[in-house]
Formats: C-alpha cells, sequence, structure tokens
C-alpha cells in the first residue's frame, strides 16, 4: 500500500485546513486508517483513528476532539482541521493497517501498518 498525503501549509491560527491521504495499491476499506503527527526530535503522536470503513466510531486524541473531524471514502483519508492552533503545528502522517484502540488518556495504535510520508502543517499565532 503507498499513502500519499497532501494538503498541509501555513494558516493562522484559529484557521482551517483540510488534509487528504490517497491510498493505492489494494482497497483499504476493511483497514484501520487515521493520522498521527510528529514535531522535531518527539514521538510520533496519535491525533485520530478508524477500524474500518463501516464502523462508525472514531478515535480521537484529547487536544484535537472537537476542532479536527476525519472522514473516510474508499480509498481516501480526509482530516478537516478547523481552530488551529500554533500547537498543532507538526508533520502529519496518514497511516493505514493495525488496530486502533482506547487508550488510559489517548487512543493508541497498534499492529503493523503502512505510513505515508508526511505533510508539514505550520499554525502561526
Amino acid at each position: 500500500v503507498q499513502l500519499v498525503e497532501s494538503g498541509g501549509g501555513i494558516v493562522q491560527a484559529g484557521g482551517s485546513l483540510r488534509l487528504f491521504c490517497a491510498a493505492s495499491g489494494r482497497t483499504v476499506s476493511g483497514y484501520a486508517m487515521g493520522w498521527l503527527r510528529q514535531v522535531p526530535r518527539m514521538v510520533h503522536v496519535f491525533v485520530v483513528g478508524n477500524n474500518w470503513s463501516g464502523s462508525s466510531t472514531y478515535y480521537y486524541a484529547d487536544s484535537v476532539k472537537g476542532r479536527f473531524t476525519m472522514s473516510r471514502d474508499k480509498n481516501t483519508v480526509f482530516l478537516q482541521m478547523n481552530s488551529l492552533k500554533p500547537e498543532d503545528t507538526a508533520v502529519y502522517y496518514c497511516r493505514v493497517g493495525g488496530t486502533v484502540v482506547a487508550g488510559g488518556r489517548d487512543p493508541v495504535w497498534s499492529g503493523s501498518s503502512y505510513w505515508g510520508k508526511g505533510t508539514l502543517v505550520n499554525v502561526s499565532s
């Protein structure tokens, strides 16, 4: 599976961006899909995930609840980001495969999966 993210850019605090991730190579409707993000020299942080296209359960990190909305359609996953904050600045990675489960504070993504190369979101104050 190949994943290509797009939609990142520079936006002022309070603004919005919409990220896209296109998967190719196989149908991924039965796979978990979602997003993680990373700032320099830090680990990847969970943002949002959904275990398969027929599930209405979307797991969101507390930090983005009410501001970010994930959706998916066939082999594409979208991330609508509203009310952006400077702390949302990061490289956003699309992930496909594995399993998303509720965690102690934020959901956890486990298992082997595919990753895209990321798209940079820069929120200026």
